[in-house]
Order: structure tokens, then C-alpha cells, then sequence
């Protein structure tokens, strides 16, 4: 008996659930306001700068989360039935669909409020939501 692999034709299906969980390690989910921002900034970088979705979210330049010294890394394996994770699950399909309006004035970058990075120093900040600060 020879087992053949069903995939999903469906690519955006699997983008939004890797959107979701990046968004949630990064946010924790702590509110809708700051899972839509984050992806709005998201959906903002790729256009700005012409590069894929899916290649923003494995960059770990952006996602500091993606780095296994980050604290914060084992947010990536929230369960998929998480309430929180279901709510980013959601933002994220809204983005793909083109349903989600811009929730951070154009962002395309963005800092943890607790730190202050090299680049951020000159620059001042158009969004602060739940401890993250948005720029242009």
C-alpha cells in the first residue's frame, strides 16, 4: 500500500498560520489593537520594500523571536486552539484577503518600549501600542 501526502493547494492558508504565530510570540497577543498593528506593519514593510510576506516573517532582523536565545521563542509553538493565537490567526487571513486596514499609520518598523535601539535614536515614533513603538 503506497500513502501519497495530501497538501492544501491553498499557500495562503499556510502563510496566515505562519503570520499568526510569529505575531504571537512577538505580541503575546496582549490585545487585538497590537496583533493588527503588528500585521499592518507587516503587510507595510512588504510593499515598501518589495519583498514577500513570507519572507519578512522568517527574517530575524525583524522578529527577534525567531532567534532561539530570545526569550520569548517558545511563543512560537502556542497550541493552534490558543484563544490568543486564534485571534492573530484571524488578523492575519484579514491581511492576506486585503481586509485589514493600515492599524499603524504606515509603519514599517518597530521596537519592544523597554529598549531603544541604534536606529530608532533620531527618529521619532508615530504609534505606541502596548509597549511597542511604531516608525516610519
Amino acid at each position: 500500500m503506497q500513502l501519497t501526502l495530501i497538501q492544501n493547494p491553498d499557500a495562503s492558508a499556510s502563510l496566515a498560520y505562519q503570520i499568526a504565530r510569529v505575531v504571537f510570540a512577538q505580541t503575546g497577543a496582549t490585545s487585538l489593537s497590537l496583533v493588527e498593528a503588528m500585521t499592518s506593519m507587516i503587510k507595510n514593510l512588504s510593499a515598501k520594500t518589495n519583498r514577500s510576506v513570507s519572507s519578512i516573517i522568517r527574517d530575524k532582523t525583524i522578529f527577534d523571536v525567531l532567534d532561539t536565545a530570545s526569550p520569548h521563542h517558545g511563543r512560537l509553538t502556542v497550541p493552534a486552539s490558543s484563544r490568543q493565537y486564534q485571534m492573530c490567526l484571524r488578523t492575519a487571513q484579514r491581511m492576506l484577503s486585503g481586509l485589514l486596514p493600515d492599524c499603524c499609520n504606515g509603519a514599517t518598523m518597530y521596537h519592544h518600549a523597554n529598549i531603544l535601539p541604534d536606529w530608532a535614536i533620531a527618529r521619532g515614533y508615530i504609534a505606541d501600542i502596548d509597549g511597542i513603538l511604531f516608525y516610519l
